[in-house]
């Protein structure tokens, strides 16, 4: 008789589902979703394509801008060279003139005209020469005490300095006038009136006080506690009238190196008087405006001779 085979209990199931079948089914949520596909063109692809067209139209326009420049300052250039070889002359003598200047160049002041080709000047350095004008200088603008270019070798006369007045100078011009107003002071009637009648009428109306044989005050002096409207009182004036403004804090004219300080104020009004008519308002005066008294520091003594120039 045969043995009976053994008894074994079936394989339980199992209820989990693997890491990789479960990565591959995804979720339940996403399974039941549709597939969607677009039965027409993208909206955004159509966006995307209008943003580039118009990128491309700016660079069409940069590049049109640019060719149209080229060809303006080429035509500027070749009014005086009609060819590319008159161009190319017209910048070969160019190179020769800046290999005569030669660099550097050192600056000095003219004393005294001999001929058309022959001057005395005088350097920084102190001592005076008689040097030769190169014919390419303009000699209308040479004149005693201008400011030349002189060689660094043969010390002759290469150009000439048209502007003397210090840089710190032409900082001070205000292109624009100021867009303060009487109307922007709050009370002050009195001052404004006073004002006006000593700085605004004599520029406006110069011949009311002709008629009346008044010479017109020269300057007025505001003074005050700070905010009082010493400032915003000057920029109305300049406001109202069509005069060259000029603006400085008395504290920058007083500079390290002896005489810089007086040479400002001499500068000052020379621009002042070459474009007149024009106001100087001088704010915090007070700091060279003080009492005169024996100083025994430079420093002190140059703050003298700033307020007495």
């Amino acid at each position: 008789m045969k043995d009976k085979p053994k008894y074994e209990p079936p394989p339980r199931p199992t209820t989990r589902v693997g890491r990789k079948k479960r990565k591959a089914g995804g979720t339940s949520a996403a399974q039941k979703l549709p597939a969607v596909y677009p039965t027409s063109r993208c909206k955004l692809r159509l966006l995307r394509m209008q943003r580039i067209h118009d990128h491309l139209l700016l660079e069409e326009e940069y590049v049109e801008n640019q060719e149209r420049l080229r060809k303006a300052k080429a035509a500027k250039e070749g009014q005086s060279a009609g060819t590319d070889a008159d161009v190319d002359r017209l910048a070969d003598e160019r190179g020769r003139v800046d290999d005569m200047r030669g660099s550097p160049m050192g600056v000095g002041t003219l004393e005294e005209l001999i001929d058309d080709d022959h001057a005395i000047v005088s350097s920084t350095t102190g001592p005076e020469y008689y040097v030769s004008i190169m014919s390419f200088v303009d000699k209308d603008l040479l004149e005693p005490g201008a400011s030349v270019l002189l060689h660094h070798k043969s010390v002759s006369i290469v150009g000439v300095l048209t502007d003397d007045a210090d840089p710190i100078v032409s900082v001070m011009k205000l292109d624009k006038a100021p867009t303060e107003s009487y109307a922007d002071i709050g009370g002050l009637e009195q001052q404004i009136q006073e004002v006006r009648e000593s700085v605004e009428l004599p520029l406006l109306h110069p011949e009311l006080y002709e008629e009346m044989g008044i010479k017109p005050p020269k300057g007025v002096i505001l003074y005050g506690a700070p905010g009082t409207g010493k400032t915003l009182l000057a920029k109305a004036v300049a406001n109202q009238t069509s005069a060259t403004f000029l603006r400085i804090v008395g504290s920058e004219l007083i500079q390290k190196y002896l005489g810089d300080g007086p040479r400002l104020v001499r500068q000052l009004f020379q621009v002042a008087g070459e474009n007149a008519p024009s106001i100087v308002f001088i704010d915090e005066i007070d700091a060279i405006g003080t009492k005169r008294y024996d100083s025994t520091s430079g420093g002190e003594r140059e703050v003298q001779r700033t307020m007495l120039e």
